[in-house]
Formats: C-alpha cells, sequence, structure tokens
C-alpha cells in the first residue's frame, strides 16, 4: 500500500476492525518512511455481472453491467398500481442476482433476466406478468395480448380441475 502523502510504499498496519457485519475491513496504518497515518477499507470484490443485450438495428450485441436498481424499476413498472409490496419486489431482485450470480458465469444474456422476470410475476400477479410481457416481448397489436390472457386463463382453468380431483 502506498503511502498517500509521501508515495513510499511501505507501512505497519496499528488497528484493524470489522466493518458493516464482517464484509470490510478498516485498517489503521503508518508510513515507515514520513510517519503520518492513514486509513484504508478492504472489501470482498465480487464478480461482476455483464448483461448482453439482443443485437440492435447494426446486428451488434450490447454489453452492460448488470443494473440491479434498473431491474427493480422495471419490475416496479409492472407492479404499477398493483397490491404487491416493496419487500416482495427487492426479494425478486434479490433471488434474480442470486440466480444469476449462482450460474458462476461472467456475462447473461437479457433473455435470460428478463425470463426469470417472467417467472417470478407469473406466479405472483397476472397483471403484472402481460404488463411485463408486453414490453419484453415487444408486443405490436392487441391479439398478442389477448393470446397471452388466453394462455393464462388455461393454466387457472388447469389448476381449478386439478384442485378439484384432488379433492
Amino acid at each position: 500500500m502506498k503511502c498517500p502523502y509521501c508515495r513510499f510504499d511501505d507501512d505497519a498496519v496499528l488497528d484493524s476492525r470489522p466493518m458493516q457485519e464482517g464484509t470490510a475491513i478498516k485498517r489503521r496504518r503508518e508510513c515507515k518512511h514520513c510517519g503520518r497515518r492513514f486509513t484504508t477499507f478492504e472489501t470482498i470484490e465480487e464478480m461482476q455481472l455483464i448483461v448482453v443485450k439482443k443485437p440492435g438495428p447494426d446486428g451488434e450485441s450490447r454489453r452492460e453491467p448488470f443494473d440491479r436498481a434498473k431491474l427493480l424499476r422495471s419490475i416496479r413498472v409492472a407492479c404499477q398500481k398493483r397490491s404487491i409490496s416493496e419487500e416482495t419486489l427487492q426479494g425478486i431482485v434479490d433471488d434474480i442476482e442470486r440466480t444469476l450470480t449462482n450460474r458462476l458465469e461472467k456475462e447473461v444474456s437479457s433473455t435470460d433476466v428478463g425470463e426469470l422476470v417472467m417467472d417470478h410475476l407469473h406466479g405472483l400477479d397476472q397483471v403484472a406478468y402481460v404488463r411485463f410481457a408486453s414490453v419484453y416481448q415487444a408486443f405490436e397489436d392487441a391479439t398478442q395480448f389477448r393470446d397471452i390472457v388466453n394462455m393464462l386463463r388455461k393454466q387457472r382453468t388447469r389448476k381449478k380441475d386439478a384442485g378439484a380431483v384432488s379433492e
């Protein structure tokens, strides 16, 4: 570690303290050359997920860092004016991020992210599911809305029929 004052690269650690519930360490150091003290923080370096977007008009796929806030915003828009708590939305994003990270792949496709959102919303709220699907799948006309609503209706009927059989 180079001293921020004299740029000498030899120091002594005077004190170390865990921070942020043990995910970081704060160290108090003293430069062996100039004697001045400074503080450093060590944190775990997490693997940065890269989202590979669908090819644009130029045929090139864009890559951008996974943005948790952007994902949460898109889910919030789909769930707007629905009785879904912020805690539930945060939980969905936590689960999606965990799933993607556990794959141990540096790059994930935007399609994979979208499918994970659709899976979560499908069981949570059908209106939010249709809203998200309409943007994610780029619906172009009302027939696509009708098709997805009909698919949901058939699934609900099958669940009701299966429930009646098991009783």
